[in-house]
């Protein structure tokens, strides 16, 4: 059963609305519980565009997910790419199509900006996650190792 939802690109509008949902989301990944916090990150990154945000609502205007994009660049292409950094959608309505029309929105949005791809990743136990990427096109880079410096 799919859920009828709108998806919309955020704005400033919206954060109290994407602050529950980007707390849980950051809940998932086990960090403690801060809705203060993650209204700020929210406000911040709107205020000073330097993320999309698409949100997902139903028919009574209630938020039931979102994507979150960071601009970045391909010095090789000389092209801009996006990488999907987010996505939540809210449990008790999983399953339903509201990640995939967020997915949707994000590609939309990437090819409306000229953009050469969209990038993504997702935890190695994520199944269902990556069976939606897949799903959608998606294809599991192989080419390269991810390398981090924590500061």
């Amino acid at each position: 059963m799919s859920a009828p939802c709108s998806v919309t690109l955020a704005t400033l509008n919206d954060v109290n609305a994407l602050t529950p949902l980007f707390d849980s989301y950051r809940v998932f990944y086990k960090r403690a519980s801060d809705p203060v916090a993650a209204r700020e990150f929210l406000r911040e990154r709107l205020a000073l565009r330097e993320s999309v945000i698409f949100i997902a609502r139903n028919e009574q205007g209630e938020a039931l997910g979102f994507t979150q994009l960071y601009p970045c660049f391909s010095s090789v292409s000389a092209r801009r790419l996006w990488i999907l950094n987010d996505l939540f959608v809210a449990e008790s309505i999983r399953g339903r199509g509201v990640a995939r029309a967020l997915m949707d929105a994000a590609r939309r949005h990437a090819l409306q900006t000229g953009a050469i791809r969209l990038t993504l990743q997702t935890a190695h136990d994520n199944a269902r996650a990556q069976a939606l990427y897949e799903s959608l096109g998606y294809v599991r880079s192989e080419g390269m190792f991810e390398y981090s410096l924590e500061l």
